[in-house]
């Protein structure tokens, strides 16, 4: 393996098991797939990809958090816009198509109001330069140790709220900052009668999970070939400036089943690969699962 797919690999496990520390469905969902007979182990389970949220200031942004992947072998391909949530995202596809997609999105902040571009710069105005650039990519325990790192101060729950109020996404990230926002199971490759979006989320209620209803549970683009759906991100208790404390949403887990393009829907599913399948994101679609840490969908949790 060369040295920078190994790199990665470190990156990738770092940050799935910190996701999967602070997410308790990731632990429930693999129990349950293994209880069920779905996988043996979750090591099975392929990723379909990781998402990371940023704020786009100076310094910061899709512009800094990108230069890590795009170190690793990963291409930017497709842009993506979310006018009523005010943000960008762009898709990047690896080299070794074994590895996870990425996806980096970015907060529009001098589309917000003044009062909350004021709150969210009074705190990214502790970072001075761009911090990937003197990171040393080269080296899976720094990059690790800095994606689970502060960037800037503890935000105060009264900052936290104001930003709440105008964008849920700017004060998850606020929080937050390069903790993973979730990572994505592969239905499409898991054995017959869980291999569609559909099935799955049969057995994922079942199970006991709650699924984002927003516009639906299951997020269909305009093609037919991406569906997608998620769980609710469970509500947490973060520790917040001066100690307090007070419940918000943390991440959540995304489901996809890419389905297999026209031209290739000949060809026996043994011989059906990645290639052969719908590939990139769906606006519509992202714009949905995003609300998976808003609170019109965590206020359903019981």
């Amino acid at each position: 393996m060369p040295q920078k797919e190994k790199t990665l690999q470190a990156v990738l496990n770092g940050l799935m098991t910190r996701y999967k520390e602070r997410v308790p469905d990731v632990a429930a969902i693999f129990k349950a797939m293994v209880d069920e007979k779905i996988i043996a182990d979750p090591s099975e389970i392929e990723n379909d990809h990781i998402a990371f949220r940023t704020l786009g200031v100076k310094h910061l942004g899709i512009q800094s958090l990108e230069k890590i992947f795009l170190h690793y072998g990963y291409k930017r391909m497709d842009h993506y816009f979310f006018p009523e949530k005010k943000l960008d995202a762009f898709w990047y596809s690896p080299a070794n198509p074994k590895d996870p997609r990425i996806f980096i999105s970015e907060l529009r902040v001098s589309d917000l109001s003044v009062k909350s571009q004021e709150i969210i710069r009074s705190y990214t105005n502790e970072v001075t330069v761009d911090p990937v650039s003197s990171l040393n990519l080269d080296d899976a325990t720094a990059v690790d140790a800095f994606l689970h790192s502060p960037l800037w101060r503890l935000p105060t729950w009264t900052d936290y709220q104001a930003l709440s109020g105008e964008s849920e996404y700017a004060a998850w990230t606020i929080y937050n900052r390069y903790y993973l926002n979730h990572f994505t199971i592969s239905v499409h490759n898991l054995k017959q009668g869980y291999n569609t979006i559909a099935d799955f989320n049969n057995f994922l209620e079942k199970s006991g999970f709650v699924l984002n209803n927003s516009s639906g549970k299951i997020k269909k683009s305009p093609d037919g070939g991406l569906l997608q759906s998620s769980t609710v991100a469970h509500v947490t208790e973060a520790v917040f400036a001066n100690g307090e404390r007070h419940r918000i949403s943390g991440s959540y887990v995304e489901f996809a089943e890419r389905r297999v393009r026209t031209e290739f829907q000949h060809l026996p599913s043994s011989e059906i690969k990645r290639e052969h399948r719908r590939e990139g994101f769906e606006a519509a679609n992202a714009d949905k699962i995003f609300e998976s840490t808003y609170t019109t969908q965590t206020s359903r949790l019981k």
